[in-house]
């Protein structure tokens, strides 16, 4: 017996790339797939390659932005296979421009597809597995991005609060018998092509099929992780890695309190020389020459 048989899932922007790749493993292990995309197209293309293996798949076109499309989405599931086990919380946009230049409706954009898209999905997803008592698993996409990345500032941003999120759901959803984790994928595809490296310019990347994201997918999603909630793990390729969790790093102490002298005379060589990199690349340190305004250096 596969090791999702019988269970039913959704994968939102699973049209292309890593959705894609993951309503395909999903299937191939045995699970019955809405395979949800905005592009009608795409989204049969991958049901039609899904029932050619002998798998069950339907597609379906609402928008994870909107409350009704996520309700819908939810909806088409328990209609055509009478539950929902798994949400995976995929859809993506990318609209990268730099800070300075961009617009408020491509930080709108991205915002409304990743984080409100992932809270109704998931929201609508966990009320229905609540009512049935059966418990289930939802799944959202983070990104390496949210360590910082050159051009930006909407996906990173949008990518740290579904990491967020997820902590907080594992810890909300536990009573219910659902567990909550997500996944920082690797995979070549159209987004992945808006990579900008640190000196600001497009940056070409070798290639890695996406669907070798989906068996820890599958395991996540299978009987045999259920002890597994409130993690990130960055999966594809050859490589599967634990995120750590946020938490506070080297603490000095004053008693009672600090005051802007004892930072002064303090902060530089205790903490100062502690600075954390930023960014996916992780270079050392760039500034500690300052930051300066381009008419002072």
């Amino acid at each position: 017996m596969s090791v999702l048989s019988e269970k039913a899932a959704v994968v939102t922007g699973a049209g292309r790339g890593i959705g894609k790749g993951h309503a395909i493993q999903l299937a191939k292990a045995g699970a019955s797939v809405v395979v949800n995309d905005v592009d009608a197209d795409m989204a049969q293309s991958v049901v039609d390659e899904i029932v050619g293996f002998a798998g069950k798949a339907i597609a379906n076109t609402d928008s994870v932005a909107e409350k009704s499309g996520a309700d819908a989405i939810v909806a088409a599931c328990q209609d055509s296979f009478g539950k929902i086990d798994i949400m995976m919380a995929n859809a993506g946009i990318v609209r990268d421009r730099t800070f300075l230049k961009m617009s408020e409706e491509e930080f709108d954009a991205v915002i409304n597809v990743h984080v409100k898209g992932t809270f109704l999905c998931h929201q609508a997803a966990a009320l229905a597995m609540k009512e049935s008592g059966g418990g289930g698993v939802l799944l959202s996409t983070v990104s390496a991005a949210h360590f910082g990345n050159f051009g930006q500032v909407n996906y990173a941003g949008a990518k740290g609060a579904i990491a967020s999120m997820t902590y907080t759901l594992a810890l909300e959803l536990a009573r219910y018998g659902i567990r909550v984790n997500a996944i920082s994928p690797s995979g070549t595809t159209r987004m992945s092509d808006t990579y900008i490296g640190p000196d600001g310019k497009k940056h070409p990347m070798p290639f890695i099929d996406p669907e070798l994201n989906g068996p820890m997918l599958v395991y996540l999603c299978s009987d045999e992780g259920n002890y597994i909630s409130g993690q990130i793990f960055g999966t594809g390729g050859e490589r599967i890695s634990i995120l750590n969790q946020p938490s506070y790093g080297h603490t000095l102490l004053m008693p009672g309190g600090w005051s802007i002298e004892e930072i002064q005379k303090n902060f530089k060589s205790n903490l100062g020389n502690r600075l954390q990199p930023i960014g996916i690349t992780k270079p050392p340190y760039p500034f500690y020459e300052g930051i300066r305004p381009p008419e002072s250096k």
